[in-house]
């Protein structure tokens, strides 16, 4: 239990950092990229789920993480 929410935080971080790169905007700090990666991963995990292509490994939960934020901060961008 305790280690998959690391690797939550974790990939969190980094799909949010991603995310703040593939924007092109402003550098968003520390905690601003966990929370923005934690809400792409819910996000993407979501919507991958529902077109079929759930995440099975960790690099699939990345590319899930990753695509869910870059799409969370562009709606946020857009409102």
């Amino acid at each position: 239990m305790v280690m998959e929410f690391f690797w939550f935080l974790l990939v969190g971080l980094v799909a949010g950092m991603v995310a703040s790169k593939v924007m092109r905007g402003k550098r968003l700090g520390l905690l601003k990229s966990l929370v923005l990666g934690m809400i792409g991963a819910v996000l993407g995990g979501f919507l991958f789920r529902l077109l079929g292509l759930g995440p099975t490994n960790l690099i699939g939960e990345l590319v899930a993480a990753c695509a869910g934020a870059v799409l969370f901060l562009w709606l946020l961008r857009k409102f």
